[in-house]
C-alpha cells in the first residue's frame, strides 16, 4: 500500500480538499487503484451534530456515516463510495483509545498521547486504507490521506506526530508528502511572496515530517523566481514544485496536476515507475475545458435556511451543476433566505423582501433543500406554493418534500393548521411526525441515516421513469422526521401522489403532482450520489423541466435502462452527457463556481 499525505500551511482554506481529489483522480487515471482517508482534528465523534455555520454540510455516506463535506468531493472525484471510517476525528481516536482502557486492554500502562494515542491513529489509518471502496475485491494501491486545518493547530499536534512516525512504520518508497500552501500575491508591489510558505515547511519540518512535493496556491502562475526560491530555502526540487492558480472551475485542478507532472513526481517517490500508466483524463479534459462555452442560463432558486454559505449546500449545487451540464446550461443559483419570502419580513424589512420574491418570480425552478428547525419554515411554505401554483418546476429534498406535504395540506385540502410536530410539538394536524424509532434525548447518530431502499408504486410516474423504470432505488437518508402515514389517503384522494415508498409500504419517500409539469419531493437526498458525467436523476428531471427539456431526459432515461436490460453497448449516450459542462455563477454577484474563501479555486 502506497500512501499520499496532503496537509496545509499558512492558511485555512485553501483546497486541500479539492487538491486531495484531484491527485485521487490524477492517480486512478494512472490505472491505479485509489481510496481515501480525510482527518479532523476537532473533539466531535463526526459532523452529524455541528450546524452548517461551522464546518459547511455534513455528508452521508452509504453506511449512515456523517462525515465532513470533503469526503463527497473524495466520492464525487475518484467515483468511489467510502465507509464512515474513512473519516478519522480527534473524538473517535480518544474514544476507542479511552474504551480500550476500559477495558483492561493496556494491561496496566498509563495511557498516553505517545505512545497509545499516535498508535490508534497509525492502526486505524492502516485498517481503513485496505477497506475497498471501488466495489472491487482487495485492497487499493494508494490510499490518499488529507489532515484537515492548517499547520502549527493545537489540536493537530498528535496526528502529524503519528503521521511522522507512521512514514517510517511504511517504509521509504511508501509514502510521499504534499504540501498545500498559499503564495500571496501583494497588489502594492505585484510580487509573488514566498516567506510564508517557506515558514510553514520550516515548521512542518519541525515537527517530524519533511514535504514530498509542494502545491502553492496562487491567484497566478508561479513565476521562475518564486519557484527557485522555494526550491531552495525549502530543499524541494524545483520540478517538484506545482502552481494550483485560480481557474474559472475546480474540473481544471486535476488537469493542472497531469501538466506539471506532479504524477511522475509522485511515481518518483513512491517507486512506481513501471507499474503506474500515463494518465488517461480525456473525458474530464473534455468537460473541464468545454466549462466556459456555455451560456445559455438556467435559473434556479434556491430557497433555505443557511443561504449565507454556500458550503452549507455543497453537494446540491455539485448535483445541480452535473444536470446542468447535462442539459448544456449555465448553472445560476439564486439564493433566497427563506425568512425573506415571509410577511413578517414585509414589514421589516422591506427592500429584502422585495428582493427575495424579485429572484423567485424570475426562477426557472424551485429548490428547497433539507434543513432542521422552524426559522424560514413559512417562507419555505411559501416558495413551495408559489412553484405549485405557477407551475414552475419544484423540488424538494427532506424537509423540502415534508415542506411540500403541509403546503398542500393547507392549502388544497384546506387544513390550515396542518403542521408538523418538529415545528409544532402539540399540533391538532400532524402531517408530519417524528419516527418512532427515534431518540427524543441523544440527537448524534439517531436519525435514520445511510443508504435505505425505496420501491416505486408505478413505473409511469416522472421519477421511476428518470431513474430508468427501476422497481426500486436504493438512496442515502437523513432525517428524523416522516409524513403521519395515518393521512397519506386524504393526500393521495386530493391529488397528491406518493410514487415511492419503502419496503413497509408505510414511510413515505417520494411524492409528485400528476398534473404538474415537475413537481416532485424525496425524503432523500439525491444529491450525495450525483457524480460528474452521472448525475443524479432527479436532478436531471428538475434541471430538465426548467429549461424545457424533460421529455428529452425522459427518454433517454428509457433508452439508458432498455439498452442496459439488453446488454446493448450506450457509449454515445454516455459521450453525449460527458462532453459538455459549464461556467457557473453561484450568486447574481458573480460568485464563481469553485472559489474558496474568496480566492477562485
Amino acid at each position: 500500500m502506497k500512501y499520499v499525505l496532503v496537509t496545509g500551511g499558512v492558511v485555512s482554506g485553501l483546497g486541500k480538499g479539492v487538491t486531495a481529489s484531484s491527485i485521487g483522480l490524477l492517480l486512478k487515471a494512472c490505472g491505479l487503484r485509489v481510496t481515501a482517508i480525510k482527518i479532523d482534528p476537532y473533539l466531535n465523534t463526526d459532523a452529524g451534530t455541528m450546524s452548517p455555520f461551522e464546518h459547511g454540510e455534513v455528508f452521508v455516506l452509504d453506511d449512515g456515516g456523517e462525515v465532513d463535506l470533503d469526503l463527497g468531493n473524495y466520492e464525487r472525484f475518484i467515483d468511489i463510495k467510502l465507509t464512515r471510517d474513512n473519516n478519522i476525528t480527534t473524538g473517535k481516536i480518544y474514544q476507542s483509545v479511552i474504551d480500550k482502557e476500559r477495558k483492561g486492554d493496556y494491561l496496566g500502562k498509563t495511557v498516553q498521547v505517545v505512545p497509545h494515542i499516535t498508535d490508534a491513529i497509525q492502526d486505524w489509518i492502516e485498517r481503513v486504507a485496505h477497506i475497498p471502496v471501488d466495489g472491487m475485491i482487495g485492497p487499493a494501491d494508494v490510499c490518499v490521506v488529507e489532515l484537515g486545518g492548517t499547520i502549527g493547530d493545537i489540536e493537530s499536534m498528535p496526528f502529524i506526530q503519528a503521521l511522522g512516525q507512521f512514514s517510517y512504520r511504511v517504509g521509504a518508497g511508501n509514502f510521499c508528502l504534499v504540501h498545500v500552501s498559499l503564495v500571496p500575491v501583494l497588489n502594492v508591489v505585484g510580487e509573488q511572496k514566498t516567506k510564508a510558505t517557506q515558514h510553514s515547511v520550516r515548521a512542518l519540518r519541525g515537527q517530524g515530517l519533511t514535504p514530498h512535493i509542494l502545491a502553492c496556491r496562487s491567484t497566478m502562475v508561479l513565476d521562475e523566481n518564486a519557484k527557485g526560491k522555494l526550491s531552495q530555502f525549502c530543499l524541494i526540487p524545483a520540478e517538484n514544485i506545482v502552481t494550483l492558480y485560480d481557474v474559472p472551475n475546480i474540473w481544471h485542478i486535476p488537469l493542472l496536476l497531469r501538466d506539471q507532472k506532479a504524477h511522475e513526481a509522485m511515481f518518483k517517490v513512491l517507486n512506481l515507475h513501471g507499474v503506474a500508466k500515463e494518465p488517461n483524463l480525456e473525458e474530464w479534459t473534455c468537460r473541464a475545458e468545454s466549462s466556459d462555452l456555455l451560456y445559455e442560463p438556467v435559473r434556479i432558486a434556491l430557497v433555505g435556511k443557511y443561504t449565507c454559505l454556500s458550503d452549507s449546500y455543497l453537494s446540491i449545487l455539485k448535483a445541480l451543476l452535473h444536470a446542468s451540464v447535462d442539459c448544456q446550461k449555465k448553472l445560476v443559483v439564486d439564493w433566497i433566505p427563506a425568512s425573506n419570502l415571509e410577511t413578517a419580513t414585509a414589514k421589516g424589512n422591506h427592500d429584502a423582501y422585495k428582493a427575495a420574491w424579485k429572484l423567485l418570480k424570475g426562477a426557472d425552478g424551485v429548490l428547497v433543500p433539507g434543513g432542521f428547525g422552524d426559522r424560514g419554515v413559512q417562507g419555505k411554505i411559501i416558495a413551495a406554493k408559489y412553484a405549485r401554483e405557477n407551475r414552475i418546476p419544484f423540488l424538494g429534498i427532506c424537509l423540502g418534500m415534508q415542506i411540500a406535504v403541509i403546503e398542500f395540506a393547507r392549502s388544497v385540502l384546506g387544513v390550515q393548521d396542518a403542521n408538523s410536530t418538529e415545528f409544532e410539538p402539540h399540533t391538532k394536524s400532524p402531517y408530519i411526525i417524528f419516527m418512532p424509532e427515534g431518540s427524543k434525548t441523544h440527537m448524534g447518530g439517531t436519525m435514520r441515516l445511510g443508504s435505505r431502499r425505496t420501491y416505486f408504486q408505478t413505473k409511469e410516474c416522472k421519477s421511476a421513469k428518470l431513474y430508468g423504470c427501476k422497481s426500486f432505488i436504493d438512496e442515502r437518508h437523513r432525517h428524523r422526521y416522516e409524513v403521519n402515514p395515518d393521512l397519506v389517503a386524504c393526500l393521495e384522494n386530493a391529488g397528491l401522489s406518493f410514487t415511492g415508498k419503502d419496503e413497509t409500504g408505510q414511510r413515505m419517500e417520494i411524492l409528485e403532482l400528476p398534473n404538474h409539469p415537475y413537481f416532485i419531493g424525496a425524503q432523500f437526498h439525491p444529491e450525495f450520489k450525483s457524480r460528474p458525467g452521472k448525475p443524479s436523476p432527479l436532478f436531471l428531471g428538475f434541471i430538465g423541466a426548467a429549461c424545457g427539456q424533460l421529455d428529452a431526459v425522459l427518454q433517454r432515461s428509457s433508452i439508458v435502462d432498455n439498452s442496459l436490460s439488453k446488454g446493448v453497448d450506450i457509449s454515445p449516450v454516455k459521450t453525449y452527457r460527458t462532453r459538455t459542462t459549464t461556467k457557473t455563477a453561484y450568486r447574481t454577484a458573480e460568485y464563481v463556481y469553485g472559489s474558496c474563501n474568496g480566492l477562485h479555486f
